[in-house]
């Protein structure tokens, strides 16, 4: 197997609070700040994660569907995930709803989803052995 290195870079602000930045110098807010009124907040790691995983498929899914010449004019993915409450609080379970608006084809749609997920998604590649994973989508209006 080839690979590639990959560098992001995280730094800590105060508090609870860093910063994150990819690869490319884009930076995001994780965590909070416990000192200050208002507490400002960031995203939480754990939802971070999920976040990753739905756009990581989503961003596989457009692509696939656009190659397909499907018509997509809409796509939201709903994430439910299921987490233990005991240290270290790995997720169990994790579920997407690709929610869909168009005349996309639900066979093209369906393979769409398997692609990413079993074949082009790296975030769910590294999950799915961890966790029971399921998905469904809704085409909407």
């Amino acid at each position: 197997m080839e690979t590639k290195t990959k560098q992001v870079k995280l730094e800590w602000l105060r508090s609870r609070m860093f910063v994150g930045t990819d690869h490319k110098g884009h930076s995001v807010a994780i965590g909070y700040l416990m000192d200050d009124e208002p507490k400002a907040y960031g995203i939480n790691p754990s939802d971070m994660m999920l976040l990753s995983a739905a756009s990581c498929s989503a961003y596989d899914v457009v692509q696939i569907l656009e190659k397909g010449k499907q018509p997509l004019e809409d796509l939201m993915v709903d994430v439910s995930a299921e987490q233990s409450q005991e240290n270290p609080f790995p997720f169990v379970s994790l579920h997407f709803t690709y929610r869909i608006k168009g005349a996309v084809d639900p066979e093209k749609m369906q393979r769409a989803m398997q692609l990413s997920e079993d074949k082009y998604c790296s975030v769910l590649a590294t999950l799915k052995p961890g966790l029971v994973f399921t998905s469904d989508f809704v085409i909407e209006g």
